[in-house]
């Protein structure tokens, strides 16, 4: 699920505008993806892994102050915040001279400067239906005449991109001009969003074939190798602009953002030379990994949490290390993630979807047997609590007095069921009502987790008669095969791009369907609240539309709710400078953070 938002803090590090190569060639930093990543074109990707590169090969106009939290926006590539009109519909970004792309083949031999022109073409690609962009809305929904662009190039089958669109204007060489038809108070995450960096229009043309394989842009790494769902392998780009490190902590910030100004006040960023990625999907070699320092930071997996992590169930947002890790200099990094779980149905399927009483009946009878405690307990150590809103827990959004889960209760599930028409045959497993043969087929992943979280569905699915099977496929292989409508039913989760619940309702308005809608659901009600939230500020009044979205979900249920997690991110003391970003914990650090090459050792 994707999207993002606004506003403002110092810029950080702005500095001189010649190249520097300060980043020590002889520091790697050394990074594990739990599933494979899909490319590295921006405007095309929307998973975190894909994401966390390209943040660090692309520049945005703005991105997120390193230490603030709440998380505060800065200028990127921007020589400062944006002019904003008084009708909150124009805005005008002034782009910093003297920013190059990385050398490419593509430029011929010349350094190529990064300009307003670029923002303007990377913009319009999200409307190109070749590019066929999963956050496509993000902008054709508010920049003026962008969607209607992009239904120009569907009838003539090719994007004009040197045709004028009234809403994106490059004024000169450095100032770029973007007018919106109607208000969008988060649009300025929106800018900050990972798929928002800037691309050159040659690199593009060059490589039309495959635009995934050859990122290149003007951020602090350049892609040095890729061998797909495997390895990536990053480095410094020479060409980088100097920019040195400036930020400086709130007078309340906690010991370790100190301690992290002070390792980094003036360095120049990036750090360290290389970044090594290894897709390592299953749990425990991942683990070792860490453990024998093959790895520098990671998420603690669920089956060794028990044992690292201890916190108490009354107090779960509380918890401390195992003092033999600690002792090794390890540090635990202990967050509730702006994130959550769950499974969504396809309402386009014959069997699971649809709109009437009786298919509701199935979906919420298949959630009423979902044993969320069980879940919370068994995959997840302890470490989540139960998701109750489409939207997580302390964002906006988030009606805490709202209980859109059904109650665990697999008699009353079963008696539902009866009700509904699904008898059971001679077999022992349910039937269609019309008689007909009823399997429930459910996409998966082939790792330990995913295996012990298909028993508990199997288990749920037992105890209400429902036959099921579960097909498994690469993560990325499901993903496909989600957004082309060819999945029944699927368990993923989804991580917040922006701190605006705008970033999770999207997941079910009809103009995402096949795009970040991947159960396809469409309600003419959820439409209208959805539409109506995005032009209101924060207040009562879009308090009101979120607590509407709620209630429509929870009467057609397209999702089983499932959690929102505790980050619990362990890192080596030889690690300076890392701090995990509650929006995004895969790249974001990767620029700021300090290998001390001794303790490595």
């Amino acid at each position: 699920m994707n999207r993002w938002k606004w506003l403002p803090l110092l810029l950080a590090g702005a500095g001189l505008f010649a190249s520097a190569q300060a980043a020590d060639m002889n520091k790697t930093l050394k990074v594990s993806f739990l599933a494979p990543e899909t490319g590295f074109d921006p405007a095309k990707m929307s998973d975190i892994y894909s994401l966390g590169v390209i943040e660090n090969i692309f520049d945005n106009l703005l991105r997120y102050d390193y230490l603030a939290r709440p998380v505060k926006l800065k200028p990127g590539t921007a020589q400062a915040l944006p002019e904003i009109s008084a009708d909150g519909k124009v805005f005008t970004f002034k782009v910093r001279p003297g920013i190059y792309f990385a050398d490419d083949p593509a430029f011929k031999g010349k350094k190529r400067e990064l300009t307003a022109a670029d923002y303007a073409y990377s913009i319009k690609r999200f409307a190109d239906p070749k590019v066929s962009s999963p956050n496509a809305t993000s902008y054709t929904d508010y920049v003026l005449g962008l969607a209607e662009a992009g239904s120009a190039a569907s009838k003539k089958g090719r994007f004009d991109y040197d045709k004028p669109i009234e809403g994106i204007k490059a004024l000169d060489r450095y100032t770029l001009q973007l007018t919106l038809k109607k208000p969008n108070y988060n649009f300025l995450y929106t800018v900050a969003a990972k798929f928002s960096g800037a691309v050159a229009r040659e690199v593009i043309e060059a490589y039309d074939s495959n635009t995934n394989a050859h990122p290149v842009g003007t951020g602090p790494f350049m892609l040095k190798e890729w061998k797909p769902g495997n390895r990536i392998i990053l480095e410094a780009n020479p060409g980088y602009r100097k920019e040195v490190f400036s930020d400086e902590p709130a007078a309340d910030a906690p010991p370790q953002d100190r301690e992290i100004a002070e390792q980094l006040r003036g360095k120049t960023l990036p750090v360290i030379g290389r970044i090594d990625i290894k897709v390592i999907e299953e749990e425990q070699p991942r683990w070792l990994s860490f453990l024998n320092k093959q790895i520098d930071y990671i998420g603690v997996p669920k089956s060794a949490i028990p044992s690292t992590v201890h916190s108490s169930e009354a107090n779960p947002f509380q918890a401390s290390l195992n003092p033999t890790l600690a002792q090794r200099g390890i540090r635990l990094h202990h967050n509730l993630g702006m994130d959550l779980t769950y499974a969504f149905f396809n309402m386009r399927d014959p069997v699971v979807g649809g709109y009437s009483k009786q298919k509701i009946a199935l979906r919420r009878a298949i959630g009423m047997a979902y044993p969320s405690q069980e879940v919370i307990k068994l995959l997840y150590s302890g470490q989540a609590i139960q998701l109750q809103n489409l939207v997580p827990l302390n964002m906006v959004g988030n009606d805490p007095r709202f209980h859109g889960a059904p109650d665990f209760n697999p008699a009353l599930a079963n008696a539902l069921l009866d009700q509904a028409g699904y008898k059971i045959g001679p077999d022992g497993y349910r039937r269609q009502p019309n008689g007909q043969p009823l399997l429930i087929t459910q996409a998966t992943q082939g790792s330990a987790f995913d295996k012990q979280f298909n028993q508990i569905w199997q288990k749920a699915f037992d105890s209400i008669k429902l036959r099921v099977t579960f097909k498994v496929a690469k993560w990325n292989e499901n993903l496909k095969a989600a957004y082309a409508g060819k999945v029944q039913m699927w368990s993923l989760g989804g991580s917040a791009a922006i701190p605006d619940g705008d970033d999770f309702v999207t997941g079910l308005w009809s103009k995402q369907i096949g795009v970040g809608n991947l159960p396809f659901f469409s309600r003419p009600e959820f439409d209208k609240a959805y539409e109506a939230s995005q032009v209101l500020p924060n207040g009562p009044e879009r308090d009101a539309l979120f607590d509407r979205m709620n209630r429509v979900a929870a009467a057609y249920q397209p999702y089983v709710l499932g959690v929102t997690r505790f980050e619990n991110i362990v890192s080596h003391d030889y690690l300076k400078g890392y701090k995990p970003h509650p929006l995004a914990t895969v790249g974001v650090s990767w620029r700021y953070v300090d290998i001390d090459l001794s303790k490595r050792r």
